[in-house]
């Protein structure tokens, strides 16, 4: 297809953008207690409360209060925000020079599954934000729903003023692709930074300056 064509490119965040470093969360969050690290996080993403939290119905305090109350975790609210955070790896996964390239020519977006702890550090960590207008950047918690509910991407295409037939998304999970081509959006899974290359190249998109 011509690069005419698309017009706007929205990507995941963890695990597209940043890498996800979760074992040092479930660590720092299972310190001193008889759960392993891996039980403990399983506890957490089984809360009855998570779908809420993610989808913007709890306050960061109200989940720091639930899950300590329920998981015995002896925390203050700074340092949970700090060992919540650890998840998420300082380093991003591309250079910002592939950003720059892409703003030239294209709308940038962001979506995302996510809280509102990680959407603060998300926004004050790292640079390649700046290459994403506030306004089309789509957080699950922003918008009371989350993926692969088709209500969140419309609004991540409402964002960005974009149709979905002029529109990539880029994530690393296959059903949340395939919800997004089921709306006409073309859906690419992210496995590596060359894999996407090749695959934004297929489309006409081009990820390297001239």
């Amino acid at each position: 297809m011509a690069s005419a064509e698309i017009r706007t490119i929205i990507f995941d965040i963890g695990r597209v953008l940043i890498r996800l470093n979760i074992s040092r969360a479930q660590t720092g969050l299972a310190k001193g207690l008889s759960l392993s690290p891996e039980e403990l996080w399983s506890a957490v993403e089984k809360d009855p409360r998570w779908r809420d939290w993610q989808e913007g119905r709890m306050s960061p305090h109200d989940w720091h209060q639930n899950l300590t109350s329920r998981l015995g975790i002896s925390m203050d609210f700074a340092d949970f925000t700090t060992v919540w955070n650890s998840a998420l790896d300082p380093e991003p996964i591309h250079p910002n020079s592939l950003f720059e390239v892409l703003a030239k020519k294209y709308r940038l977006g962001l979506l995302s599954n996510t809280d509102p702890i990680h959407v603060a550090k998300l926004e004050s960590g790292y640079e390649f934000y700046r290459y994403f207008p506030a306004h089309t950047r789509t957080y699950s918690c922003a918008i009371g729903a989350s993926k692969p509910d088709p209500l969140i991407f419309q609004e991540a295409l409402q964002a960005c003023k974009a149709n979905a037939q002029e529109t990539v998304y880029i994530d690393d999970i296959p059903a949340y692709v395939e919800a997004a081509r089921r709306l006409g959006i073309y859906g690419v899974q992210f496995q590596s930074r060359e894999q996407l290359a090749h695959d934004l190249k297929a489309l006409g998109v081009e990820t390297e300056g001239e």
